[in-house]
C-alpha cells in the first residue's frame, strides 16, 4: 500500500511575554534561536518557519547583532522564513488600521532581510476574523493557516477569497522532544495523522514545534527511525510552501466566508475579551489617537512619520494576542500599561505640537472635522470664552508655552487651566433635566418605579455575577441567578444649554449620564472603587422582544452574529475533559447594534445575548491565568499562576454612549464620542 506523504516543517510558536516577562523569554530565545540558527548552518535540518512575525527576529539581533549577515544568507537561501507580521495580534481586538500597519511594517523589515515567500500565519489567535483574508489580499498574501475557531472545516479551504490550511491537531506537536522511544513516538504520531488524514487528502501537513521549543539536534535522525514503523504515512522534513503546491487543486472544494469561532474542536477563549477591561481601553484609546494624530500631522506637513512608526510598533507590541488578551502575569501588563503609556504621550504631544507650531490652519482644521460630527465641541485654555460653559479645571502650564522651543515654563506660567464646551454649529435645541429626567430633542433618559428607561420601550440596568473562571475564560455557577444593582437616588450635576449632566447613584456604583445640545448619543461615565474578587459586571440593556441577531464592528466594518436567544451556558457546563462550554458572548471592538439602539464603548469589548437582553461587560475580575477548576473549561488553557492584578481591584472606570440610529452610519456616531478622549 502506497503510504501518504506528510510534509513537516520545523518551527517554533514565539509568545514575547506570556506567563513569564518579555526579558526572561529573550534569554530563552537566544539559546533557541542559536540552536535553530546551528542546525541550519550544518544542514541539519532543510529549512524553519520563524512564527509568522519578524519581532522575535529582532529581539534575538538586538543582543546578537553579529548574526545578521547569517540570518539574511539562510533566507535568501529559503532555509529560513520570517514574517510578513511585526507581532502576531489579536484578530478580534485589533483595528483594520492597525492590522494593516502590521503588515506594512513587518512585509517592509521582512523584505529588507531578502525574504519573498509569505503566508499569513495565525496559527494560535482565538477565532480568526472573516475580515483578516481581504487585508492579506490587499498586500498580495494569498496564503493563509488557522487553527482555533475551524470546527469541522477541512484542512484546505478558501477563507473569504485566500487560500487557507487548517491545521486541524494544531501547531503543538512537541512529540520529538519527549524521551520516549521510538515505537512510541510512531503511535502517537499515527493517532494525530489518522485524525488529520480524516480531513486531507493525499498529503498531509505536520507542524514539528511549539511555544518557545527548540529543536531536538538529531530531528532527521527521529524522523527516519519513525519513518521505518509507520506503514501508512511517510514523513517528509521540508516548508509549509512545498504543501501549499502539492495540494493547490483541493483549496477550491471547500469554501467559508464568515469568521471562524467554532469552539466545538478547539478553545476559542472567548472570556479573554473581558479579561484586564484596563488593557482593553488603553488599546482602544491608544489605537485611536494615534490614528488621530497621525492623520492630522500628515493634514499639516507629515514632519512625524518616524515617530508615529515607533509608536505604531510600540502599539503592535501590546496587542501581541497573550498581551491584549488579558492572560499574562502581572508583571508582563504593568509593562503594557507603561507602553500604552508611552503611545498616549506621543500622539498628545503630536496634537499639542501642531496646535503651537500650525495655531490658524489647525484650529480651522480641527474645527472643520469637529463639525461634521457634532455641533458643541471641548476646548482648554486660561480663558473661558463668551458663550462657553466651563466642564472641569486644573494646575498646570498653557500650551503655548510648553512647547514653545524658545522659552521655559517657570513657576509664575503655572496657572488654572479650564475645560469647557462651546457650540460651533448653532441650532435651536433645547436641553432638559431634572432629577428624573435628561433630554433634548433626539435623545431621553428617564427614570422612574426605581429603573432607568430609555425611548422605544428599551430599560437598561447593571448586573454582576460570580466568576470561578480564569484570565481565559468566564466560569458561570450553575445556579448564580446574579444580583440587580438599586438605583439609590439621582442628583443634577450641570444644568447648562450647551451640556447636561446626571448622576445617578446605585447599590454598585454611581453613574453619571450627560447630554449635549443637539447630540443624538447620551453619553455614560462609571468610576468606582472595586473590592470585589471572582466577579463579572456588565450594562444591561433589556428589549422588549428576544435577541436573535446582532451587529458589531469588527477591522472597522459591521459584522452580523445570529444567537439562540434561549441558550444558557449555567445548562452546558462541560462534564468531560477537553471541552470549552459554548457561550453568547462573543468579542466587539467600539460598537454593538440591535434593533436602533447603537452602543459605543471606550475599550468594553465583550457582549452577550440571553433571551430580550443585550449585556456589555463592565469588569470581570479573576486572579489566576489558567484555573484546573473552571467550570467553562475542564482542560487547562495555561499554567495555573496567580495573577492579583487581573482582580483589578481598586479605581475603575468605565465609558459607554447609546442611540438611536441606523448601523451603517455608525462610524459618524464613534467619532463624536471619540473626539472627547
Amino acid at each position: 500500500m502506497t503510504k501518504k506523504k506528510v510534509i513537516a516543517y520545523l518551527h517554533t510558536h514565539w509568545d514575547r511575554e506570556w506567563y513569564r516577562e518579555y526579558e526572561v523569554f529573550r534569554l530563552r530565545l537566544l539559546r533557541v534561536f542559536d540552536n535553530v540558527l546551528e542546525l541550519l548552518v550544518q544542514n541539519k535540518i532543510p529549512a524553519f518557519y520563524f512564527d509568522g512575525q519578524v519581532s522575535a527576529l529582532l529581539d534575538y539581533l538586538e543582543i546578537r547583532p553579529e548574526n545578521e549577515n547569517l540570518i539574511k544568507n539562510l533566507i535568501a537561501g529559503k532555509k529560513l522564513f520570517i514574517g510578513p507580521f511585526y507581532t502576531l495580534v489579536d484578530e478580534f481586538l485589533t483595528d483594520k488600521q492597525t492590522f494593516e500597519k502590521n503588515l506594512e511594517i513587518g512585509l517592509k523589515i521582512s523584505k529588507d532581510f531578502g525574504c519573498e515567500d509569505f503566508i499569513g500565519y495565525l496559527a494560535d489567535t482565538f477565532g480568526h476574523s472573516k475580515n483578516i483574508p481581504p487585508l492579506l489580499k490587499k498586500f498580495e498574501i494569498n496564503k493563509c493557516m488557522v487553527w482555533r475557531g475551524c470546527g469541522d472545516i477541512p484542512a484546505e479551504f478558501i477563507f473569504n477569497g485566500v487560500n487557507t490550511v487548517n491545521l486541524i491537531r494544531g501547531y503543538f506537536m512537541d512529540i520529538f522532544s519527549s524521551p520516549m522511544p521510538a515505537d512510541k513516538k510512531a503511535e502517537w504520531l499515527k493517532g494525530n495523522l489518522d485524525k488529520i488524514a480524516q480531513k486531507s487528502g493525499n498529503v498531509l501537513l505536520l507542524p514539528i514545534g511549539a511555544d518557545h521549543l527548540g529543536i531536538e539536534k538529531d530531528i532527521t535522525e527521529q524522523i527516519n527511525d519513525v519513518n521505518r514503523l509507520l506503514d501508512d504515512y511517510e514523513i517528509k522534513l521540508s516548508t509549509p510552501f512545498e504543501y501549499f503546491e502539492l495540494v493547490k487543486d483541493n483549496f477550491k472544494n471547500f469554501e467559508w466566508d464568515d469568521e471562524l469561532r467554532d469552539n466545538s474542536k478547539t478553545f476559542i477563549l472567548q472570556g479573554s475579551y473581558s479579561a484586564r477591561t484596563k488593557i482593553k481601553q488603553f488599546n482602544t484609546i491608544a489605537a485611536y489617537k494615534l490614528q488621530l494624530a497621525d492623520r492630522l500631522q500628515k493634514q499639516l506637513g507629515g514632519k512625524y512619520n518616524s515617530i508615529i512608526d515607533y509608536a505604531y510598533k510600540l502599539l503592535l507590541k501590546n496587542q501581541a494576542h497573550d498581551g491584549i488578551c488579558g492572560c499574562s502575569t502581572d508583571d508582563v501588563h504593568e509593562e503594557n500599561i507603561i507602553r500604552y503609556k508611552k503611545i498616549l504621550q506621543i500622539s498628545d504631544t503630536i496634537l499639542k505640537e501642531l496646535k503651537f507650531l500650525y495655531p490658524e490652519k489647525y484650529e480651522d482644521l480641527w474645527i472643520t472635522y469637529n463639525k461634521k460630527f457634532r455641533s458643541v465641541m471641548e476646548f482648554e485654555g486660561t480663558d473661558i470664552p463668551e458663550g462657553a460653559e466651563k466642564i472641569s479645571q486644573k494646575q498646570g502650564f498653557p500650551d503655548e508655552i510648553l512647547y514653545d522651543t524658545q522659552r521655559i515654563p517657570v513657576t509664575e506660567d503655572y496657572t488654572t487651566i479650564y475645560k469647557y464646551v462651546k457650540e460651533i454649529s448653532p441650532s435651536n435645541d433645547k436641553l432638559e433635566i431634572s432629577e428624573n429626567n435628561i433630554k433634548n430633542s433626539k435623545m431621553q433618559l428617564r427614570i422612574a418605579n426605581g429603573k432607568i428607561l430609555l425611548p422605544n420601550d428599551i430599560s437598561m440596568d447593571f448586573v454582576r455575577f460570580n466568576d470561578n473562571g480564569d484570565t481565559y475564560n468566564f466560569g458561570p455557577g450553575a445556579n448564580d441567578i446574579g444580583e440587580t444593582a438599586q438605583i439609590i437616588s439621582q442628583e443634577i450635576v450641570k444644568d447648562g444649554q450647551l451640556r447636561v449632566e446626571l448622576k445617578i447613584r446605585t447599590s454598585f456604583f454611581d453613574v453619571n449620564v450627560y447630554l449635549d445640545k443637539n447630540s443624538e448619543l447620551l453619553k455614560f461615565k462609571i468610576n468606582w472603587e472595586n473590592n470585589l474578587e471572582n466577579k463579572l459586571w456588565q450594562v444591561r440593556f433589556n428589549f422588549p422582544y428576544e435577541v436573535c441577531e446582532v451587529f458589531s464592528e469588527d477591522m472597522n466594518t459591521l459584522i452580523k452574529r445570529e444567537f439562540d436567544p434561549h441558550y444558557n451556558i449555567r445548562e452546558h457546563l462541560p462534564q468531560k475533559r477537553g471541552i470549552e462550554a459554548r457561550t453568547n458572548t462573543a468579542p466587539m471592538q467600539r460598537f454593538v447594534w440591535i434593533n436602533g439602539l447603537g452602543v459605543i464603548t471606550k475599550g468594553l469589548t465583550e457582549y452577550e445575548v440571553y433571551k430580550n437582553s443585550l449585556s456589555i461587560t463592565l469588569l470581570r475580575s479573576t486572579g489566576i491565568i489558567s484555573n484546573p477548576e473552571n467550570s467553562a473549561r475542564s482542560t487547562p488553557a495555561g499554567p495555573p499562576i496567580e495573577v492579583p492584578g487581573a482582580q483589578q481591584l481598586g479605581k475603575n472606570n468605565a465609558e459607554f454612549a447609546i442611540g438611536f440610529f441606523e448601523p451603517d452610519n455608525f462610524n459618524r456616531y464613534v467619532e463624536e464620542f471619540f473626539l472627547d478622549s
